[in-house]
């Protein structure tokens, strides 16, 4: 496999926006230059893999590889949020009663 110096700069940008996306989306605030463009560019494998199993084709082009990179950074952000115990969903499952859910 072959990727030109060209096709690398998309992937990066593209990964970028994604994860800056899904960082404003489900956290509020991005996660960095470093983190934004690994989480998008491992929630575009993601997007890639789910998307078409749900039944969702986006069609060609930039902005439908940014939004599937966002649904899947978004849904990889989710997991991991769930998993890792933090943030609003996770302290609310820590086994304390009475606690609020904001």
């Amino acid at each position: 496999m072959y990727l030109s110096n060209q096709s690398i700069i998309v992937i990066l940008v593209v990964g970028l926006i994604a994860g800056w996306l899904a960082g404003k989306i489900v956290r509020g605030a991005g996660f960095g230059l470093i983190a934004d463009i690994a989480i998008g560019i491992i929630g575009a494998f993601i997007g890639d893999w789910l998307l078409p199993r749900l039944g969702i084709h986006l069609g060609t082009g930039t902005i439908s590889l940014i939004v599937n990179a966002t649904v899947g950074a978004i849904v990889l952000l989710l997991i991991i949020r769930l998993v890792a115990g933090g943030g609003r969903f996770g302290s609310a499952w820590s086994g304390r009663f009475g606690r609020r859910w904001w």
